[in-house]
This record gives structure tokens, sequence and C-alpha cells, in this order.
């Protein structure tokens, strides 16, 4: 893989969570540091979710290759510092914000996004000072294109010539089973619910993307009015039954686009699994566990 920071893309993560007190205040206590997310976003998977990966397991073959790399570097006898592990709890749930608000997220951030947990800190500043090497190191580490040298060699070491996980067809099928799901009578009925509950609060928007979206939320930090609409929508959002409508009707959709899509989804998760199987084994063997799910 490439010596890139590790970032989980959803479908719409440029809309960011929001929450009402009300709603949070049925939510467990979270674990220390963990991020502020809700059990509904953690617990929310859709059947396309197989065929990418997830934040937690882009961290575990990151860890694996280190490992090698590092064997490599000494080798060669200069020093590979490895990077800092990240905690299960501050990684992000695959499906966060992909129907709008988060009901805890927002509570404390609006639709800002939330600051990086502390362990995610830790590894972009490693991922900083690597940046910062010596050309030397750099290029034995890296070789000249970037995706040479010894990331190669441990590349080679982990999955011999497997190539990378590609994500194309899930990055396509997961935008149609979006908006598809979308159209459905069912989510629009929801959407005309929250519309309609909105209004009564006082609030104009078609749906809770455009409600996330509002140009006047491009602040520094989350302003009164911008807390006061996001505790309108997710109040909205739970009593439109919005999320639970919308996934299960996404759930339809994607079972559907897999069955239409087999041979192109079953290479890709082919790929990814033996990557990740790779990776455990390396990991197993330092004594090292991979990364757990949170638990929900």
């Amino acid at each position: 893989m490439s010596p890139s920071r590790a970032r989980t893309s959803t479908a719409l993560a440029l809309f960011l969570a929001t929450t009402a007190c009300t709603a949070a205040e049925h939510e467990p206590p979270r674990a220390p540091h963990s991020l502020p997310v809700s059990r509904q976003a953690r617990q929310l998977r859709l059947p396309l979710d197989a065929y990418a990966s997830t934040e937690a397991e882009t961290y575990l073959v990151e860890d694996a290759e280190d490992i090698l790399m590092r064997r490599c570097m000494n080798g060669l006898g200069m020093e590979w510092k490895a990077l800092p592990p990240v905690a299960a709890q501050d990684t992000e749930p695959p499906n966060l914000r992909r129907y709008g608000a988060d009901q805890v997220e927002s509570v404390h951030y609006g639709y800002h996004p939330h600051p990086d947990p502390p362990s995610v800190v830790r590894r972009s500043r490693a991922w900083d000072e690597r940046e910062a090497l010596p050309a030397e190191v750099q290029r034995a580490a890296y070789g000249p294109s970037g995706t040479g040298g010894c990331l190669k060699t441990a590349d080679h070491q982990l999955v011999g010539d497997t190539a990378l996980p590609s994500h194309r067809a899930f990055n396509e099928l997961t935008g149609k089973a979006l908006e598809a799901s979308r159209r459905t009578p069912e989510v629009r009925d929801a959407l005309r619910r929250w519309h309609t509950c909105m209004a009564k609060a006082g609030y104009d928007y078609p749906d809770p993307y455009a409600a996330a979206g509002n140009k006047r939320w491009k602040t520094a930090e989350p302003t009164p009015a911008e807390r006061a609409t996001a505790r309108a929508d997710v109040t909205c959002q739970k009593s439109a039954k919005l999320v639970t409508v919308w996934a299960a009707a996404e759930t339809r959709v994607q079972q559907r686009l897999i069955q239409q899509n087999t041979d192109r989804l079953h290479e890709a998760k082919a790929r990814k699994d033996r990557w990740l199987a790779a990776a455990r084994r390396v990991l197993r063997r330092e004594g090292r566990t991979s990364h757990p799910s949170p638990a929900p």
C-alpha cells in the first residue's frame, strides 16, 4: 500500500454530524477518549461494507507493512521508527453520517468535524516526521516513485504478487445504492416527515444533507444558530425514523446490486481478504493483536 495516511471515505463524508442533547440522553457512557459517535452509527452495517476496507483494516495492513519495512530498513543499516498504533475506539464506523447527522457526535461539535482523537493525532504526527526524513532515507523506504524501496519489498513479503485491493466497484455501487434508496417510497415518506418536523421548528431544508451543508456553518467553531439547527435536525431524524427506514431500504438495494455484480465484487473481496489475512499473520508473529472493532 502507498505510504499515505489512512483515511476512510464514506459516500457522503463531507456532511458532518449533529445531534440534540435530548437524543443523547439515552446513549450509554462512552469509553475514555473514544470518538463521540452514537451506538446507532457503530452498529450500522450495509451489505456492500464487506467489499471495502474499513479505517481499522487500513491501519492493520499499515502496521504489518511497517513491521516488514523496519526489517528491510534495518538490513540497510537505517533506523525505522514504528508507527504508533491507533486505538480501536478511535476508528470511525464505516457508515458514519451516511444519512446525515449523528446523534452523539454533533452534540459536541454541531455540524463541524470532531477533532482527531489522541491515538490518531499521534499517528498523524509520525507520518509528518516521516515526510521530513532525509532524502536518502525516503528513497530507501519508498524508492523514487513512492511505491518502491522497502515498501515494495514489504508488500511482496506480505502478499506476493497480489494486487492492491480495488474499491472501484464498491465506490460505484455504494453511490448508486444511496441514490436509488433515496428514491424509494418509504425513504421519500421519511424525508417528508423530517421536512415537516423541521418546518414546525422554523427551518426550511429539503433534507439533512442540506441542513449540514449550509454555508453559514463554515466558521472556526460551531455558532449558536448551528447548534440550534443541529438539535432540531437530529430530533426530527429520530421522530421520522429516518435512519432506520433509509438503512433498511438501502440494504435491499445493495443486496440486489451485489447479485448483479458478483464477479467484480468477488475479485475485490478476495484481494482484500488476502491482504488482511497476511497482515494478521505478521502481527501475530510479532505478538501484536489486530485492530478489533469497537464495542457497539
